[in-house]
């Protein structure tokens, strides 16, 4: 009898480190899940905060307004304009505006945060604005917050020659 109890013993020891076991395995899955939850939280809640300096920006850049220039008015010579990029200034540039026989005749991008200012897309803009006399021209494709900031430094030139 003494030996049965101690099989059954035995057997109920057995059973219970199993438990153990098991517990042990549900807990650090859990703990794993939680882990993954919390950094995927963290990765959206950062992202939305992202998303809202960016939209800020975006949103200033969509809305510059570029009307205040009138091109029948404007005194020959050289004048300089300086955008200073928005909230972030992540489109700050500078450039020079040539007007000959009151008209614009040739643009210069001489500072630019942007590392692909004087490439042949910027140049088209600014061609255009030469050939329509107006900023109200086409902006370049894929890129019409940083057109944008191109035209205001554009116009922020045009104004001084404007008085």
């Amino acid at each position: 009898m003494n030996r049965l109890f101690w099989f059954k013993e035995q057997a109920e020891e057995n059973v219970n480190e199993k438990q153990k076991q098991e517990n042990k395995k549900k807990r650090k899955g859990k703990g794993c899940l939680i882990a993954f939850l919390v950094v995927i939280l963290l990765l959206v809640i950062s992202g939305g905060v992202g998303w809202l300096f960016v939209s800020s920006e975006h949103r200033e850049a969509r809305n510059l307004p570029l009307n205040a220039v009138g091109f029948s008015r404007l005194t020959d010579g050289t004048y300089h304009g300086v955008y200073l990029g928005g909230k972030f200034q992540w489109r700050y540039n500078e450039c020079d505006v040539t007007v000959t026989d009151g008209m614009v005749s040739g643009i210069r991008i001489t500072a630019s945060v942007d590392p692909n200012a004087d490439n042949p897309d910027t140049n088209m803009l600014y061609a255009r604005v030469i050939e329509k006399q107006s900023l109200q021209v086409d902006t370049i494709t894929m890129s019409t917050l940083t057109s944008k900031g191109y035209l205001q430094c554009v116009e922020n030139a045009l104004l001084l020659a404007m008085q």
